[in-house]
């Protein structure tokens, strides 16, 4: 199919978009009414199970509820003793091919979602990613002078289940695989296959540039998944510019890579020693000024791309100032479990990004949501043709690999409708616990407050954050932690001086909390807040934990919301200076 059948293909699935979504609804049903997730509920329900009674039915689900079944299929072969009903699929009547990892990095290990081998899902995934890319072509035509992508995407170790099924990021599939799409993706990558299929992310990181350095005059774009992804390449960059000119300079990658494979094949790309290429990036590095790098490396780039929505948005003004020239363009709206919508204007900033849901890719439903609220459960959910504009809801699916009425966990804001689909902007991962006083919007915005404020009164800069609610305290308290660039005025000789200006603005955080959190403060329900400032560095020790605990590296997403108290250990350990917003002189 070409790009234009492509685009007007996705066109004619948005004319009429509740049409769509319940001949979506029947495809699934007609496929997997059978399988044994599903007859728990639908054995209880008289009436026979069509679209119209399948809401009534089937209860919302979470993870959780899916969590023995996915156990069962990791496990192996099914056990027949126990139930005349074992030899009905679990979740799915199709072959299970391998579990992907989510990207969720709240708890320290991640979830297993089942991939199918559904025909009826493929279709309705390559029109959402193919259809992305040729938006993406649309904009930017192949040109045969500058045709390759710096592409920071790193294929993780794969592991195996005890049934024997293959586990690994649902980004990192395609370098597992030997189609023909698959492998199209490798030739236009700056690095060979065997950096992508590393085993060490840093040298992985490092050999991505020191390929896309040789390349420089012939990158076209530089990707990543997210954003935190390209923010992490660009630090690494500033620290270890001199070893990669050294390295372009004699013609092989430093020793510390250890990969003999890796090592290898750039030592294959960087062709010998390049003297001119080493000369001119020692200049340019020389000059200190990291603003609009990407243009002074990479003198035709056309594009920077990756998600900068959500979470992500925080990193957005960072990657401006690397990219200043070049456009940073967005991602679509893709989850593990299934495609949910399209970047039509990928030009957009993340502040007005909009995704068009796409009403082949799954069955949608929406669980209305209310910021002041989130201690309030609702189960009654709207269609396509029941979401109202300006409100938001929590994202339902219903997909064709296995899961039903599955809270995605995702809040979304309806801002319009692109024909009759659904226009929506992401908002945050929804609140988990009824115990939680804060969202992650809450706290992003928070931060962005007091980063400002921080900058002025101790020009500091905050890389990183996140917070967690101690529930163990009575009244239960709300930390906040902060992580800084440079921890030079929290040196002992700075030290006192640095506490007394953060107690000051310590409130500053408090006061942009959002109204839930208010309301708890002021009955007492919840304590003093705690801002914890950490050494540099250590959330890269979360994610090393985390991508040691399973997390795929290319997805890894740090957590804003912590429920685990391993990981706030981890952090606590790294602690410069805690300060109470109640602290009194």
């Amino acid at each position: 199919m070409s790009d234009e059948e492509l685009l007007i293909k996705l066109e004619s699935t948005t004319l009429d978009a509740t049409r769509h979504q319940l001949e979506a609804l029947q495809s699934i049903l007609k496929r997997n009414s059978g399988v044994r997730y599903l007859q728990r509920h639908f054995q209880r329900y008289n009436a026979p199970i069509d679209v119209a009674n399948f809401r009534r039915a089937l209860p919302l689900s979470s993870y959780e509820d899916y969590f023995d079944d996915i156990n069962r299929l990791a496990d192996g072969p099914l056990d027949h003793d126990h139930d005349h009903r074992d030899d009905q699929p679990l979740l799915s009547v199709d072959p299970l091919v391998c579990f992907f990892y989510s990207s969720g990095t709240s708890s320290m290990k991640p979830k297993l979602i089942p991939y199918y081998d559904s025909s009826l899902s493929k279709a309705a995934s390559h029109l959402a990613h193919q259809g992305s890319v040729a938006i993406h072509r649309r904009l930017f035509p192949p040109r045969p002078s500058a045709n390759k992508v710096l592409w920071f995407i790193y294929a993780d170790n794969v592991t195996i289940t005890k049934g024997g099924f293959k586990v690994m990021a649902a980004s990192s599939y395609p370098f597992h695989s030997s189609s023909r799409t698959n492998l199209s993706q490798l030739t236009v990558s700056a690095s060979p296959r065997e950096v992508i299929l590393g085993s060490n992310v840093e040298h992985q990181m490092y050999c991505h540039l020191l390929c896309g350095l040789r390349n420089s005059d012939f990158i076209d774009g530089i990707r990543a998944p997210y954003a935190i992804g390209l923010i992490k390449v660009f630090y690494l960059l500033e620290s270890k510019w001199e070893q990669l000119c050294d390295d372009l300079e004699n013609g092989f990658p430093s020793f510390e890579i250890s990969d003999a494979a890796m090592k290898s094949s750039v030592t294959e790309v960087l062709g010998g020693p390049q003297l001119e290429l080493s000369k001119r990036f020692r200049s340019i590095f020389q000059e200190e000024n990291w603003g609009g790098i990407v243009n002074k490396l990479w003198p035709n780039v056309r594009y920077v791309r990756c998600v900068t929505t959500g979470s992500m948005e925080q990193y957005y003004p960072k990657l401006k100032h690397y990219a200043e020239g070049v456009p940073l363009i967005g991602g679509d709206y893709f989850a593990s479990e299934c495609c949910v919508g399209i970047n039509l204007d990928i030009m957009q900033p993340p502040e007005t990004t909009r995704f068009v849901m796409l009403p082949t890719a799954a069955y949608f439903e929406f669980l209305p949501y209310d910021p002041n609220k989130i201690d309030a459960i609702s189960e009654e959910t709207v269609d396509f043709s029941g979401v109202e504009v300006g409100k938001m809801y929590e994202v339902v699916v219903t997909t064709f690999r296995g899961f039903y009425r599955y809270r995605l966990g995702d809040i979304v804001r309806v801002v319009g409708f692109y024909n009759s689909s659904p226009q929506v902007e992401f908002v945050m991962r929804a609140p988990k616990a009824l115990s939680d006083i804060i969202t992650e919007r809450d706290l992003m915005s928070a931060i962005e407050s007091f980063k400002l404020v921080l900058r002025y009164e101790m020009a500091i800069e905050i890389t990183e954050f996140a917070s967690f609610l101690d529930l163990n305290l009575s009244p239960k308290r709300l930390k906040v932690f902060v992580e800084v660039r440079k921890e030079c005025m929290f040196k002992q000789e700075k030290l006192q001086e640095s506490v007394v200006v953060l107690r000051r603005i310590c409130s500053d955080i408090e006061y942009n909390l959002g109204g839930l959190y208010k309301v708890q403060r002021d009955r007492g329900e919840a304590g003093s807040l705690w801002v914890t400032v950490i050494k540099p560095g250590s959330f890269e020790t979360l994610s090393q934990v985390a991508i040691e605990n399973g997390a795929p590296a290319s997805q890894y997403k740090p957590p804003k919301i912590i429920r685990n108290h391993e990981i706030v250990h981890i952090l606590e350990r790294s602690a410069l200076v805690t300060v109470c917003s109640d602290f009194v002189e």
